[in-house]
């Protein structure tokens, strides 16, 4: 099959996606998701990225599941941890070129992928960063902070507080619901939601926990 055939095919499987999420994206934004999955791909030949090896899979596996959460992921600033090969934060820029994103990780190789990919795509609201969490110290608090299977929620929240607005709200993306009855859960069931996701194409459960970090403040001064 000729490239331009590869091409319109992962063309019609991100542009019906998207519309199965409800998403209206230009053609412009099509096509600068679709430099992205061809640079993702040509760099995962040496950088080992991610495990998905084919441009069907990384639009399933990780373009449409980091555009499930476009509805959540509309205000900014936005801080996405652990950002890894800039997913969801730098595809949500994509998306919502009207907000500010910061890609964060304190791996160099991630990070240095990251920033090719937003100079070749020629993003112009988002800021990569290459350090931990906890020595990350911005000029202003973020409205989203945004993870993709960064781990137990719980475990960042003192540094979640430290960096969110007043009102600001975590999106925490993970794959099996989460057990809000378990004690190490518990004190964060007051201010927390846990939406399903639908991702076309992905046979695999996917879950979002929502965290209202004002209401977090009020249960834990």
């Amino acid at each position: 099959m000729k490239p331009s055939s590869d091409r319109r095919r992962t063309g019609e499987l991100l542009a019906s996606g998207a519309s199965r999420l409800e998403l209206t994206l230009s053609q412009s934004q099509l096509d600068t998701l679709l430099e992205f999955v061809a640079l993702l791909l040509r760099w995962n030949r040496v950088y080992n990225l991610t495990a998905a090896r084919s441009a069907e899979q990384v639009v399933i596996r990780h373009v449409l599941d980091s555009l499930s959460v476009h509805a959540w992921a509309n205000a900014g600033p936005a801080l996405d941890v652990g950002s890894g090969a800039g997913l969801p934060g730098l595809v949500l820029a994509v998306a919502r070129p009207e907000l500010q994103f910061v890609l964060l990780d304190s791996n160099r190789k991630k990070a240095r992928f990251c920033r090719q990919a937003v100079m070749e795509l020629a993003l112009e609201n988002v800021d990569v960063v290459c350090e931990r969490l906890a020595r990350h110290r911005p000029p202003l608090t973020y409205a989203r902070i945004l993870s993709r299977a960064l781990g137990p929620v719980q475990d960042y929240l003192p540094d979640f507080r430290r960096l969110s607005a007043a009102h600001g709200q975590v999106l925490a993306m993970m794959g099996k619901r989460p057990d809000m009855a378990h004690a190490d859960v518990a004190p964060l069931r007051e201010c927390a939601k846990v939406l399903p996701l639908a991702v076309p194409g992905l046979d695999a459960e996917r879950n979002l926990l929502l965290l209202d970090m004002a209401c977090v403040e009020r249960h834990t001064a």
